[in-house]
């Protein structure tokens, strides 16, 4: 008895019922093809995927996305089973992070045709046209696999400031808004949408379909270093935010279409409460903490996101310490490895039916180059396998496995989950759940009929005038106006100014006159960042993360260049709050100052010189003092002593 072609013959008759009956409209989907041929059936074209020289089911664009993925399923090998599950990285020639302008190519046959993977991240970087073009020669490998295929691409953050390596991606040609804070500042939920809406648009032009964002992690913990992608500490307006983003992302609120970019809601749970502040891509910060009894309030800016269809869901890599819920132990491993938080909370509790994607390599070793032997210069070497550090790689796998893992970011060793069911371990029907999850999506989105894009159209679309200048009036619109004294501004042309950390041309372009002393100048401009101290050089993520004291401390170069300015000159000091700075030092000297969540030169000009308004209020308080910092809750919000600003605040212009 022949087992696959029974599976084909139920599926098949299945998916007789999807068909449109006859008279039934049919609409003609655009079809993209390099290497595959057209069929013609009914007058209407379907793509020859597997070579047949027939229509199969899972080609069939009339049927359903369900219909078609049950047929799919039922002609993969387990090897290609076990590809699907994989999210790997698109490789690029000599950068480990596959970050640069141009694929690996060579590299990326052998993932696509050795390891049957086809989900990546891409960290390329550069114009629009130019990713366009890279895109559409990855989906032409995938095309020439034996079942055809598509690859879904998917993305860090890429439209804001923040570049750092695991967080985000420079934004090179794309539209340029301000930082989750920033759209937390100004509380705007149709604002927030638009910008899903315009990314959504700039994504899916350059051939990306899955974005991993957004963090709806609350900030309760100020010293964490992955603040600057939330929506700030208090769990409302972070629910209000995540649900309008991935409204926007994601082309409303109905589940996928054609036109989605998946949003991956991260990091599911508690992530925020990172204890003492340590963030868990680093093993000193594996742990979560909630002394305040507050996990609840971290669940909450989820159910935004669940109530918009969010379509992907990542785990935390933090261990919840100790953390009991409704009188039991919750087990004390990474949640990617949590049957209690993936399969109970949130399938269970919480309906969850899209896809669980692991964070990054939290399958892999953290050997002693993880633990802080790691120098400059040398290979990385990532691993976050927190709370299963003893365990194989094998065993890891079947473990998130278990937990309700469906597929495994940032690998592609395919193999294991390959050797796991062949042992045991695990049964097939097990990995067939999780690859009906991912092949579903990518039918939603119409990656069979046309993953291809077209360059010139990603020319017009990324980064196009009318995004940017979307972009930039978001930024100004979420400076946070903290102090206004001494008639400072507006600003007028003729001015004298010095400048710290602002471009000279730009200020010259509105009329200013650039002097290069404080002594000079009728005002100076100062722009720095929040405080950060590097405590774990020896770590990958120690050294690219800004960690620490959050106060503004003597001798270092930007606190000098504020007290030695405002001394001479009313000074106007704008901060780039990735973290809510102690700014008691500042706050008495500056004559104007800004909080500021991701802001261009022009831009803020443009709100010093009264051509724009700031209108953000804080989406977290500022603490008045390390002492302050160190007494609270990480789980709680507004849990400062004597905050200097409190959550809220901010002055009209």
């Amino acid at each position: 008895m022949n087992v696959r072609r029974i599976g084909y013959a139920w599926a098949a008759l299945a998916a007789l019922s999807s068909i449109p009956a006859q008279g039934q409209a049919a609409t003609q989907p655009d079809l993209g093809a390099r290497s595959a041929a057209k069929l013609t059936v009914d007058g209407l074209s379907f793509k020859d995927l597997n070579r047949s020289g027939k229509l199969e089911p899972y080609e069939d664009w009339r049927l359903t996305p369900q219909a078609r993925a049950n047929d799919l399923v039922g002609r993969m090998t387990l090897d290609e089973k076990a590809g699907t599950m994989m999210h790997g990285t698109v490789p690029a020639p000599g950068n480990t992070f596959g970050s640069g302008e141009h694929y690996d190519f060579e590299g990326a046959a052998k993932l696509i045709n050795e390891k049957r993977v086809s989900s990546f991240i891409t960290r390329l970087s550069g114009s629009g046209p130019a990713i366009a073009e890279e895109n559409n020669k990855l989906q032409a490998l995938a095309e020439q696999t034996r079942l055809g295929v598509p690859a879904t691409i998917s993305t860090d953050p890429r439209n804001h400031f923040q570049s750092t390596a695991g967080a985000g991606v420079d934004s090179g040609g794309f539209s340029k808004w301000p930082e989750s804070l920033g759209f937390a500042a100004i509380g705007d939920d149709a604002l927030m949408r638009r910008f899903g809406d315009v990314a959504r648009q700039e994504y899916r032009a350059t051939g990306i379909h899955v974005a991993l964002s957004p963090q709806a992690d609350l900030a309760t913990e100020p010293r964490w270093s992955r603040i600057t992608g939330t929506f700030g500490e208090d769990a409302d307006l972070a629910s209000r935010m995540v649900r309008a983003y991935v409204a926007g992302f994601q082309a409303g609120e109905n589940g996928l279409s054609k036109d989605s970019v998946v949003a991956v809601v991260k990091h599911w749970v508690g992530y925020g409460a990172a204890k003492e502040g340590w963030d868990s891509h680093s093993p000193y910060g594996r742990y979560a903490t909630f002394p305040g009894g507050n996990f609840a309030y971290h669940v909450k800016p989820f159910e935004g996101a669940f109530a918009a269809k969010a379509a992907g869901v990542m785990p935390t890599y933090s261990i919840l310490e100790n953390l009991s819920i409704d009188g039991k132990p919750v087990e004390q491993v990474g949640a990617g490895f949590n049957k209690y938080l993936l399969t109970d909370l949130l399938r269970g509790k919480y309906g969850f039916n899209g896809v669980i994607l692991s964070d990054w390599a939290i399958t892999n070793d953290c050997p002693a180059a993880c633990r802080g032997e790691w120098k400059a210069g040398q290979p990385p070497v990532i691993g976050m396998p927190w709370g299963v550090d003893d365990l194989t790689e094998t065993q890891r796998f079947a473990k998130a496995l278990g937990a309700g893992v469906d597929q495994f970011g940032g690998t592609e060793n395919s193999e294991l989950l390959v050797g796991i069911v062949k042992s045991g371990q695990a049964t097939e029907a097990r990995l067939d759940q999780s690859v009906k999850r991912i092949l579903v999506q990518k039918f939603e989105q119409g990656l069979f009929e046309n993953p291809y894009v077209d360059p010139a159209r990603a020319g017009r679309i990324v980064g196009s005038p009318a995004f940017q200048a979307e972009g930039e009036a978001a930024q100004a619109r979420s400076l946070v106006l903290l102090e206004k004294k001494n008639g400072v501004l507006p600003l007028t042309a003729g001015k004298k100014v010095y400048l710290q950390g602002l471009d000279a041309k730009i200020a010259a372009a509105r009329g200013l006159v650039v002097v290069d002393s404080p002594d000079k100048a009728d005002v100076a401009i100062i722009r720095t960042g929040a405080p950060h101290q590097m405590l774990h050089p020896n770590y990958l993520f120690g050294l690219m993360q800004h960690e620490g004291d959050l106060d503004f401390k003597d001798g270092a170069a930007d606190y000098e260049a504020i007290k030695q300015a405002s001394a001479k000159v009313p000074t106007i000091v704008s901060v780039f709050l990735d973290r809510p700075a102690i700014l008691t030092g500042v706050k008495d000297r500056a004559s104007v100052l800004i909080g500021d969540f991701g802001v261009s030169d022009a831009a803020l000009l443009d709100v010093l010189m009264g051509k724009a308004k700031a209108q953000g209020r804080l989406p977290f308080e500022l603490p008045s003092s390390m002492a302050a910092v160190q007494s609270q809750a990480s789980d709680k919000p507004y849990d400062s002593a004597a905050p200097l600003y409190r959550f809220g605040y901010g002055l009209t212009q």
